[in-house]
């Protein structure tokens, strides 16, 4: 039997949002000062130690978040990755394949072929991508000092 289905339905992984989470939990709490262990970080939000250290990694590759090692190290987060947009974390761990993929994950779906879903959701899908291009990492901060939204899971 051939499968019509992709591995992944959901428009953004579990990766990417647990990446999402802790970058979001970096702006808030930390500083080239004020640098935070993996284990803290974990602690903190709730996303497993070994699944987040491997995503903060990878974000630290693609100069996202910053960290040091040794006595004094973490991750941290400067001015400039604070200017990072939402978007370029997303796609640094999904790639951009999981934000243009059909809704019910069906291969063939496209504007020429829409699937039964895709013109309900095309121009919601579009503004979200839209609003996740248009957001930068430090947009989301006053929102979580203030109370008004929070990050652990």
């Amino acid at each position: 039997m051939i499968s019509i289905f992709t591995k992944n339905s959901s428009m953004i992984s579990n990766s990417s949002k647990y990446a999402l989470i802790g970058v979001l939990y970096l702006a808030v709490n930390s500083s080239e000062e004020q640098k935070i262990l993996a284990k803290d970080l974990s602690k903190s939000t709730g996303v497993p130690r070994a699944y987040l250290s491997k995503l903060m990694q990878e974000l630290t590759r693609h100069q996202i978040i910053s960290s040091t090692r040794g006595p004094n190290g973490g991750f941290f987060l400067t001015d400039e990755n604070r200017e990072i947009r939402l978007i370029d974390i997303i796609n640094i761990i999904d790639g951009d394949y999981r934000l243009n993929s059909c809704i019910l994950s069906l291969h063939k779906c496209d504007s020429e072929n829409p699937c039964p879903l895709h013109d309900l959701m095309g121009d919601t899908k579009r503004k979200f991508v839209e609003r996740l291009k248009d957001t930068k990492v430090q947009d989301l901060v006053s929102n979580i000092k203030e109370g008004k939204s929070f990050l652990t899971i």
